[in-house]
């Protein structure tokens, strides 16, 4: 028995909602609709059905930006919420899977090309090896991948919010006015949009200056053009502290299949980021340095790879179901 090709997959976040028809596997008729204009997601994948002019699908599968844990799925940064069960009975669905935004991610990585992967630094992959992938972006989500005898399986968790250690005099200077201004210092405070923010402002502070920039972008821009010497030195701090993140993520599971990178922002800085001290704070783990080296670390370089993990997972669901029928 063969997998049914006519399929759906959506990958949705606060703003937009890209779906796109799977037909013997492939991505076809990718269209991008504004959330706001539909009342509920049931109503978008219906004008996406009329503006693909299908009939109907028998099976398809949502990555979405919020938990996915209950029936009842309600969006953080959106207005939708709704019942997984009765969408899939009023789409008239065989099989719908939710799943969340970085499980889609996870489960893209064992099928990027090296055309839609940049690396930085050495190390080679291993195949079939532990992943590990995170995104700095409104927040920072984490997420790693195993392979089983079923396949791949990921491991969920919430490793944007565990404590923010410092590495060096910089990092202590940041933690430290973090602190006063926060309470306790996460990862994410650090290495998210506002994270570059504080980062900022927290060099101002220790060297006594005004602030001149509020926005992530603004001081992105002035620290990759080298316009201010304190906005630079925050990006910098941004870079080197992602690659000791990225150098525990690779130590907690000891991810030989590689540490990759999802997000805008880093996208933005890429150039700077590769000529960054990421890659010699990623191996600076005292002792276990010469564990880390051989770990390849990517920046993920293709703007579709939300749809091909929601297609990878559906297409190991699917085939999972059939195989056990």
């Amino acid at each position: 028995m063969s997998i049914s090709t006519k399929q759906f997959i959506a990958d949705v976040g606060g703003t937009n909602i890209r779906l796109a028809v799977v037909e013997n596997g492939e991505i076809l008729q990718v269209k991008k609709y504004l959330c706001e204009d539909f009342e509920t997601i049931k109503d978008a994948i219906v004008s996406f059905q009329n503006d693909t002019i299908t009939q109907s699908f028998t099976s398809g599968c949502i990555a979405i930006a919020c938990p996915v844990d209950k029936d009842t799925v309600t969006m953080t940064n959106h207005s939708w919420s709704f019942s997984k069960i009765e969408l899939a009975e009023a789409l008239g669905l065989e099989k719908l899977f939710v799943i969340n935004d970085y499980t889609a991610i996870a489960f893209s990585l064992p099928h990027l090309s090296d055309k839609q992967i940049i690396q930085v630094g050495g190390g080679k992959a291993i195949e079939k090896g532990n992943i590990a992938v995170f995104g700095p972006g409104t927040g920072l989500g984490v997420e790693h991948i195993t392979w089983t005898s079923s396949g791949w399986q990921t491991l969920n968790g919430e490793g944007g919010h565990v404590d923010f250690a410092p590495t060096d005099e910089t990092g202590i200077v940041v933690w430290r006015y973090l602190t006063n201004k926060l309470g306790r210092v996460s990862a994410e405070e650090l290495l998210s949009g506002r994270g570059i923010v504080n980062t900022y402002q927290a060099l101002c502070d220790h060297n006594s200056i005004s602030p001149r920039y509020t926005q992530p972008h603004e001081v992105t821009a002035a620290g990759v053009q080298k316009e201010d010497k304190v906005a630079y030195d925050a990006v910098s701090f941004y870079c080197k502290a992602m690659g000791s993140f990225a150098g525990n993520l690779a130590l907690n599971l000891c991810t030989t299949g590689g540490v990759f990178i999802a997000g805008g922002i880093t996208s933005r800085i890429t150039d700077f980021f590769i000529n960054s001290e990421f890659r010699a704070a990623f191996e600076n783990k005292g002792s276990f340095s010469n564990y880390v080296k051989d770990i390849p670390t990517f920046l993920i370089n293709e703007p579709d790879h939300g749809l091909l993990g929601t297609l990878a997972y559906l297409q190991q669901h699917l085939q999972s179901r059939l195989d056990h029928e």
